[in-house]
């Protein structure tokens, strides 16, 4: 955790605290019900994908078109263990939902001067069954674009374009499954 994220972390405990302590003191009483999604913090309107090179399994894509479907951008690379671990999740999520109006973007951004390769990046594809659209990141543009810091990092994106759940490393697969779900019913 770096120390900017641990700041705001403390910061938005911090701010919660209070507001219940002046709720408390108002005499209201927390609601029960939680929040439908987690929102990404400092997010809102998904950024367009930016400098990709090579497009596997797909023409080049753009947040733009995707409008109207749920997305979720994978941020991985294939020499990462903890990207390895999540990739059947990812790719048993696409499966599941994919006839439903899910599209899942794979941004590989590599981390280590081997992983740039195109064809490393192919092999890695088919090594793991992964059929959905990835696109090369070398330059880390669509990286930075999104302001990730860590790999894995999945966003799922809403059909307005606005990212509603933010998820970085391993975990999480069953509230990834169910955010997804509740916003493919939503439109239906």
């Amino acid at each position: 955790m770096t120390l900017r994220s641990l700041t705001a972390s403390a910061a938005i405990i911090g701010f919660s605290l209070a507001g219940l302590a002046l709720s408390a003191a108002s005499g209201e009483t927390p609601s029960a019900q939680p929040a439908p999604f987690q929102v990404a913090a400092a997010q809102g309107t998904a950024p367009n994908f930016a400098g990709l090179g090579n497009w596997f399994n797909s023409p080049p894509l753009n947040i733009a078109d995707l409008r109207g479907k749920v997305v979720l951008v994978n941020f991985w690379t294939y020499g990462g263990v903890n990207c390895v671990n999540t990739l059947p999740h990812v790719v048993d999520l696409y499966a599941k939902y994919k006839d439903r109006g899910l599209v899942v973007v794979g941004i590989h951004t590599p981390e280590f001067p081997f992983e740039r390769s195109a064809s490393n990046v192919q092999a890695a594809l088919k090594r793991h069954g992964i059929t959905y659209p990835v696109a090369q990141d070398n330059e880390s543009q669509t990286w930075n674009a999104y302001r990730n810091q860590y790999w894995p990092s999945q966003y799922i994106i809403d059909q307005q374009g606005k990212i509603v759940f933010q998820h970085d490393g391993e975990g999480q697969y069953e509230q990834i499954d169910r955010t997804v779900a509740r916003l493919l019913n939503a439109n239906s």
